[in-house]
Formats: C-alpha cells, sequence, structure tokens
C-alpha cells in the first residue's frame, strides 16, 4: 500500500484499526461517521484493488446529497481519484489514472432488491434511522452479498449511524454479544462524540446543538452513546409551573394557530410569538367539524381585530370534517386565514424533539412558555401522553390532538436544523 497519511481524529483511526469483520461506529451529529466510512472503502482499495465494495443509505437522496460529495472530497486525502457515475449508482477510484475498483452504491430502503452483485467490503451508512425490522432485511441481504473469494479478504462490513435508542446495531453489536461472548471476536465497536470532532466544526456548532435538542437527546446526538430515546411521557420535562405563564393574548397580535383536523374533535392551540419566542395562550377543542372552527375563530379572534396564521395537520389538504368535496384547508382559506403549510406532515420524530427542545434545551432554557389556566387540555396532554408499545407516541389514549396541533407550528418555526457547514469542515 502507498504511504499515505489521511486526516483522523482518534476515534476514527480507532476505528481503522479495529480487526472485526464487522465493526460499527457509533456517534454523535458532526464526529465524522461518513468520512470514517469513506477512509473504510479508500483503506479497502489500496490494499485488495480489483475487489469491489459496496456503500449503502437509507435512501438514494442520501447518496446523492452526503456519500457522493463526501467520497468526492475524502478520496483526495488518501491519494485517490474518484469518478462518480449518479446512473448506474457507481463510485469508480483510481490511483492517478489506474483503475483501482468499484463503490457499488445502494439504498436500503427496499431491502429485497439489494441483489445481483458482489463486493468485499461494505459501508452501511445510518443504519439505526431505519425500522429495526427492515434495518435486520437490510443486514441479512448485506451480508448475502460479500461473496468474493480471495485469500486473506475478510469480506467485512462497516456501519456508521448515530444511535435511535436500542434498535439493531445495539442488539447486534452489544447485546448479542452479551449472550454469546464468543462472537466478539467478530464485532467491533467504536462510540465517537461530536467533541472528538470539534477542530473541524464551526465555532458555534456544538453551542447550536445544545440550544435546539432537549437533554434526553444529547446523549446520544452530541455524545454518541445508545439511550432510551421512547420511554415514558412523550414530553418528559413539560411542567406546568416552569412552562407556565400568565401573559393573555393583546389587542390586535397576531395569532399563530396549529390545527389538528378529527371529525367531532377538532383542536386548535392559540400562540403568540414576542420577542421571538412562542407562548400559547388560548386553546379551542372538541370542535365539531372544520367550518364550525373556522366560524369561531373568526368571531372570537379575527373580527376583533386579529391576523390569523393556521399551521394544520397537513393531510387537510386533501379531506374535509364536513364532506370529501372541500378540503378542509380550503375552508380556512375562505375564512380569511392565511395558511402555513407543506405537502407533507414533518416525521413524527422531528415534530417531538422540536416541542421538546423548546420545552427544555440542553441549556436549559424553556423558550416555550403555555397559559396552563388558558390551555387545561394541552397542559394535561403534555403531562400525560406516553408512547406505545412500537415506540411512537401514543394515539389510543385520545391525548394526542392538543399536541400534534401545537407541534405543528413549532416544527414549522422552530425546527431542529442540524448547524451546516462544507463537506470538507465537516467530515460527516
Amino acid at each position: 500500500m502507498t504511504t499515505i497519511n489521511p486526516s483522523l481524529n482518534m476515534p476514527q483511526a480507532q476505528f481503522l484499526a479495529l480487526p472485526h469483520k464487522f465493526r460499527a461506529f457509533v456517534a454523535g451529529f458532526g464526529s465524522g461517521k461518513t468520512w470514517v466510512g469513506c477512509g473504510s472503502l479508500f483503506k479497502h482499495s489500496w490494499e485488495w484493488p480489483g475487489v469491489n465494495a459496496g456503500y449503502f443509505a437509507p435512501t438514494y437522496p442520501q447518496i446523492r446529497d452526503i456519500f457522493y460529495p463526501t467520497v468526492e472530497e475524502a478520496a483526495f486525502d488518501w491519494g485517490l481519484n474518484t469518478k462518480i457515475n449518479e446512473g448506474n449508482k457507481e463510485v469508480h477510484l483510481y490511483s492517478g489514472r489506474k483503475y483501482r475498483n468499484t463503490i457499488i452504491c445502494r439504498s436500503m430502503e427496499k431491502p429485497a432488491s439489494i441483489v445481483g452483485f458482489k463486493i468485499g467490503q461494505a459501508l452501511v451508512d445510518e443504519l439505526d434511522v431505519m425500522a429495526a425490522h427492515k434495518a435486520e432485511m437490510a443486514w441479512r441481504k448485506i451480508i448475502a452479498r460479500m461473496r468474493y473469494k480471495v485469500d486473506g479478504l475478510k469480506n467485512g462490513i462497516d456501519v456508521t449511524t448515530t444511535p435511535e435508542g436500542f434498535k439493531f446495531v445495539y442488539q447486534q453489536f452489544v447485546k448479542q454479544l452479551r449472550d454469546k461472548p464468543d462472537l466478539a471476536k467478530l464485532y467491533g465497536l467504536i462510540h465517537a462524540s461530536t467533541y472528538d470532532n470539534e477542530a473541524n466544526l464551526p465555532d458555534d456548532y456544538i453551542d447550536s446543538l445544545m440550544a435546539s435538542y432537549p437533554p434526553q437527546l444529547i446523549k446520544a446526538y452530541l455524545k454518541g452513546l445508545f439511550t432510551n430515546l421512547v420511554s415514558g411521557s412523550v414530553y418528559p420535562e413539560f411542567s406546568r409551573s416552569l412552562n407556565h405563564t400568565n401573559e393573555t393574548i393583546k389587542q390586535n397580535e397576531v395569532l399563530h394557530i396549529g390545527m389538528d383536523f378529527n371529525v367531532l374533535n377538532m383542536t386548535a392551540e392559540i400562540s403568540v410569538i414576542r420577542d421571538g419566542r412562542p407562548f400559547t395562550l388560548a386553546e379551542l377543542t372538541k370542535v365539531r367539524d372544520t367550518p364550525e372552527m373556522a366560524k369561531r375563530i373568526k368571531e372570537e379572534f379575527k373580527d376583533k381585530g386579529h391576523q390569523i396564521v393556521v399551521y394544520p395537520d397537513a393531510s387537510g389538504q386533501n379531506t374535509s370534517t364536513k364532506g370529501a368535496s372541500v378540503s378542509d384547508l380550503s375552508i380556512l382559506q375562505q375564512a380569511g386565514f392565511s395558511i402555513v403549510v407543506d405537502g407533507v406532515n414533518p416525521a413524527v420524530k422531528d415534530r417531538v424533539n422540536a416541542v421538546n427542545g423548546m420545552i427544555l434545551n440542553s441549556n436549559l432554557e424553556r423558550r416555550w412558555l403555555v397559559n396552563t389556566d388558558n390551555c387545561p387540555t394541552l397542559t394535561e396532554c403534555l403531562e400525560q401522553q406516553p408512547y406505545d408499545e412500537s415506540g411512537a407516541p401514543d394515539k389510543k389514549g385520545g391525548l394526542d390532538h392538543p399536541n400534534d396541533a401545537v407541534g405543528y407550528f413549532i416544527a414549522k418555526r422552530y425546527p431542529i436544523i442540524r448547524p451546516t457547514t462544507s463537506q470538507t469542515a465537516l467530515r460527516m
């Protein structure tokens, strides 16, 4: 192998030195997961020319938006050149003009489609973002692709992922080894935190994470450790005393209304924004249908001088709680309300994280306050909604509608967005 000196932080170097057939790099945001995964593929290319490798991501957009830019920039660090063939979803590696091997890129969205090729090294990126059963299916399909018969070749698989609770990677690389200690010869694991890669990050990157994320997620997303993200209450840090405000709606204030559509049980959580902070100060619950909700908002607020901005459930643009001929959003627009909505709702996890980050962030700031006297239903639901057996917010107990409603507003106006920078600096 040609002498090269790639830029690696300590956990990255430790990971590439692991002798195991199956290796996992479990790490926080901005810790250099994809960067070190690319390094593993480049190391393989130098050591085993002619033996193809594979890269597997949850979706094709991730391959296009994350892997292709990273592999191109990281290759220079390893003395290699790349030629990306997006049509065939392949990356060809060269040393100078000499071809070495190809990285075959595939999505794990449909594990059954991972067929018809063989590889001698695999990188599986963000495996725990997927549902555990789908991750297991993809793992088995990828193992079946490791079919090169070359003396000394491990046919190894590397996993780089953010920990998303005790999901597939924990079961495969930690729990399984406790039950069968002999497997420790095959499985190696390195944890890395965002702090380990701090030298390659913007100065405010970690501060931005701390300001956005609730405390229970920092252990996973900053420190890179397995932690239970779904047990107990969906909103564990909400306090009817610490998140309480006595503030009320002022004359002519713009009202920001999160709305959840349900026949005979519509919900509107009514907020204002002051100095950039949200205050939820009133609510309308158990309203019969959208026309009735529009009528009440108009009479109680719009006709009294308030501008109305509604952040609704995105499904309301398809059907109506009154009838299929007119959509809920059309009814609201006809009432003179401004509508802020995307084509689809945000992912449930992103919405919950955004709300929790406003309830209490890792800097111990409570940026969202609720008039718990005027919003008793929302207060009760925030205190009591649990997770169900599948790890999703429970919808059977009737505690979801106010939380969903206010969540549409908060997730739109105060979303959790990872700080961004160039691929080279961030070393994703």
